[in-house]
């Protein structure tokens, strides 16, 4: 009896220790955080290009609601990738700025519409498939 008690207890006790040498989890981010956090304030909350700052900036930021629109219907996902985070394509007067080291950090292997899954930010892909999802 008593070998069946300290046996519990015993069970007890390594429960403990490696519940308290257990990681914490990580805090997790979604798409709609991170684009509240680092676009909203020029594209706007819902993405119209109507920001707090969007009138002090030349270019304005663009309705990022009308990209696929204005692609033939197709979301170009490479395209606005790259440009989050920082590539613009030659266009020097963009004042968007670069998100790629913010959003840096563990991969995920997507595929972007070429048929390629390439490691990408898992945030990156977060926030990209919001910014699809707001498509209208």
């Amino acid at each position: 009896m008593r070998a069946a008690i300290w046996a519990g207890l015993c069970g007890l006790g390594m429960a403990g220790l490696v519940a308290a040498c257990a990681p914490e989890p990580k805090k997790q981010t979604t798409g709609r955080m991170d684009f509240v956090t680092l676009c909203a304030d020029c594209h706007g909350d819902e993405g119209k290009g109507d920001g707090p700052l969007a009138e002090s900036l030349t270019p304005r930021p663009i309705d990022v609601t009308q990209v696929a629109a204005k692609n033939g219907g197709v979301f170009p996902k490479a395209r606005v990738m790259g440009h989050i985070e920082g590539f613009t394509m030659g266009r020097s007067e963009s004042p968007m700025p670069s998100f790629g080291d913010v959003l840096a950090g563990p991969t995920v292997p997507y595929d972007t519409g070429d048929g390629r899954a390439v490691p990408t930010s898992e945030r990156l892909v977060a926030l990209i498939e919001y910014v699809e999802g707001m498509q209208e």
